[in-house]
């Protein structure tokens, strides 16, 4: 095959693994249905052709002898009697034909012979026209000649309702085509929507490992990996935890040794080091803390009030955040992980844009989405998935000068999965930064 055949036969081969599982059973369904058609067909022709044969060799026979013994006034009042559906007997040389020389003919006329004892020497003929028509001649014992008119037997007439039949047919074997083809993919299908939502961080139900033996082994599989990363994932923040944990008592020592020396530009630097790693440790502990959820209890509050209530505590501290637009209703929740959450966006966009504007909104699934905006630099859209991840810094602006490890991000994404809700980032039309959260 050249390449262009090639080429052109993967264009035309569905990229669906559903559509090809289909497209093979039904394909070798429909010549296997074909070939017993055609086994069916080839059998009804050899059975229509050992009929006439057989009819050819008795009823003609005996027909031959009974108008040999008549006198030749009398055959003629007997001669349309004796024909039957595929042959005819006439009295004379019949019509002028040219001499057949088919294996039907020279089959037929052998049959003649040997059924009337090889008496009578049969001559066959073809009769031109657009139907097979056949022509035996022969003379009988007085020396008039006699010509039997075949017109040969084909395929025996299939019944009317045969076709429904066939119809039917086909239509289940498109539709077992179908079931087989969905038994075998939905498994698969199920396993990558699985893989596509995984998310350590949250308790999602386990992959049902019911169905085929196969189905089963693969969705174990599956659900013991979910477990390894958690486990490995879980073992990342304790050590995580325990390291920042045991650094607070050196820095605490470090800090009182630091505050007994006399003044000097070395004592302000190092208590800006010191203050500096204790923030990397608080922030390595409430990132901790975060992934374990911080064993608060839901409860309801009024959302508008809640979130005007942030809003005002920033203002008195004479930051410019201002709440733009609020709905009412009320919202079960963990008052404290959200408000978490909302310090570190608000945080975020005072640091990188001076202010920021808060909105809370109902959408149309009957979700809460509360959204902090800024007029800031924004996030690169390649980058925007990154920045939720721990530890990840944008190098043009969050270096040592404006603090932080990278984890403010991170510890809101903890918290929102730890009450139930979902954090997005994107980019302002017209510059800018908008952090949301989903709640139910």
């Amino acid at each position: 095959m050249s390449s262009r055949g090639a080429v052109s036969l993967v264009g035309f081969w569905p990229r669906t693994l559903r559509s090809r599982l289909f497209i093979i059973l039904l394909a070798g369904l429909a010549v296997a249905y074909g070939l017993s058609f055609s086994v069916l067909y080839t059998e009804r022709s050899m059975s229509a052709k050992a009929v006439m044969l057989g009819t050819l060799e008795s009823d003609v026979a005996t027909s031959i002898a009974v108008l040999d013994r008549l006198p030749a006034d009398e055959r003629a009042a007997l001669v349309d009697r004796l024909g039957r559906g595929n042959y005819q007997f006439v009295l004379g040389p019949g019509i002028a034909g040219v001499p057949d020389t088919s294996s039907r003919g020279a089959e037929i006329a052998a049959k003649i012979e040997d059924a009337a004892g090889s008496r009578f020497p049969i001559r066959m003929e073809k009769i031109p026209g657009d139907v097979t028509r056949l022509q035996a001649h022969l003379t009988l014992s007085d020396g008039n000649p006699l010509t039997i008119d075949i017109t040969p037997r084909g395929v025996m007439p299939i019944a009317q309702w045969l076709p429904y039949v066939f119809g039917i047919q086909m239509l289940l074997v498109v539709l077992c085509a179908w079931l087989a083809v969905r038994q075998a993919i939905r498994p698969l299908a199920d396993l990558a929507a699985a893989a596509d939502a995984l998310d350590p961080n949250t308790k999602a139900p386990l992959l049902s490992d019911t169905g085929p033996s196969e189905v089963a082994n693969a969705a174990r599989a599956f659900n013991a990996m979910r477990d390894r990363i958690a486990h490995y994932l879980e073992e990342r923040v304790q050590i995580l935890a325990a390291i920042s944990h045991d650094l607070q008592t050196p820095i605490t020592r470090m800090r009182l040794r630091a505050d007994m020396a006399d003044d000097s530009t070395e004592k302000t630097k190092l208590l800006q080091d010191l203050g500096e790693i204790e923030r990397l440790v608080q922030d390595g502990i409430a990132y901790a803390r975060s992934s374990h959820g911080n064993g608060e209890k839901l409860s309801r509050i009024d959302l508008a009030s809640f979130v005007e209530s942030i809003c005002y505590d920033y203002q008195d501290t004479g930051k410019a955040v201002s709440l733009v637009s609020a709905v009412s209703g009320t919202a079960a929740t963990k008052p404290h992980a959200l408000r978490r959450i909302l310090s570190n966006f608000i945080d975020n966009a005072l640091k990188f844009a001076g202010s920021a504007d808060v909105s809370v909104e109902r959408k149309e699934d009957g979700q809460i989405a509360i959204t902090v905006m800024d007029r800031g630099p924004g996030i690169p859209v390649e980058q925007l998935e990154a920045a939720m991840q721990p530890f990840f810094r944008l190098e043009q602006s969050r270096n040592r000068e404006t603090g932080g490890a990278g984890l403010g991000l991170a510890i809101a994404q903890q918290l929102a999965a730890a009450i139930g809700g979902s954090v997005r980032l994107y980019n302002r039309d017209g510059g800018g930064l908008a952090a949301e959260i989903t709640i139910g």
